[in-house]
């Protein structure tokens, strides 16, 4: 059989979501090279949003640094792709990126990834008319202080065309570590 021929779900065989659960299981395995392309893509942003570096040298630095700061795998491949929503979802790119780890690391590391739009307002409001303390609706949140420190740490100083960030190649085989790990749904 090389496709399923029903066309409506639940007229499907066993043998049919059997053949479509290998394929998709196979699909599945090339996770980690999708979320590396989606990463890439963000140096070939168009138009050009002004940074004084790409969407990726931004991600590249705040990788790099959260990787010398020692933090763990997970950390440093959330700080990574923590603005790889910013082409698809402009408006929602947090949450965008949060619902791509979900499955593979744990729900603080998503938390903070959602919501680091909110909490880097905190340093260009004023400049921008949006309010600088937006994250305080979350102050009593346990996650607060992880994502305040996030956003210091790996987000609003990572524009910086001086630091001496790693290159992609070198973050893949944490993203493979993390994305080819068994899915936990939630």
């Amino acid at each position: 059989m090389a496709r399923a021929a029903f066309t409506r779900m639940r007229d499907g065989t066993a043998e049919e979501y059997a053949l479509i659960n290998a394929r998709e299981a196979a699909y599945n395995r090339t996770l980690h090279l999708r979320v590396l392309d989606a990463a890439r893509a963000l140096g070939a942003a168009e138009p050009d949003p002004g940074y004084a570096v790409s969407r990726l040298v931004h991600s590249l630095q705040s990788a790099t640094r959260a990787e010398r700061d020692g933090r763990p795998v997970d950390y440093v491949v959330a700080a990574l792709i923590h603005d790889i929503g910013d082409g698809l979802a402009p408006y929602s790119h947090g949450s965008y990126a949060a619902a791509v780890l979900r499955p593979f690391v744990s729900e603080e590391l998503c938390w903070i990834v959602s919501h680091h739009p909110v909490f880097q307002m905190h340093y260009y409001g004023a400049q921008t008319g949006d309010d600088v303390n937006a994250r305080d609706a979350y102050r009593d949140h346990p996650w607060f202080g992880a994502t305040v420190e996030f956003c210091e740490r790996y987000d609003e100083n990572c524009f910086d065309p001086g630091y001496d960030w790693l290159p992609l190649e070198h973050f893949a085989p944490a993203v493979e570590e993390v994305f080819s790990r068994k899915p936990a749904f939630r």
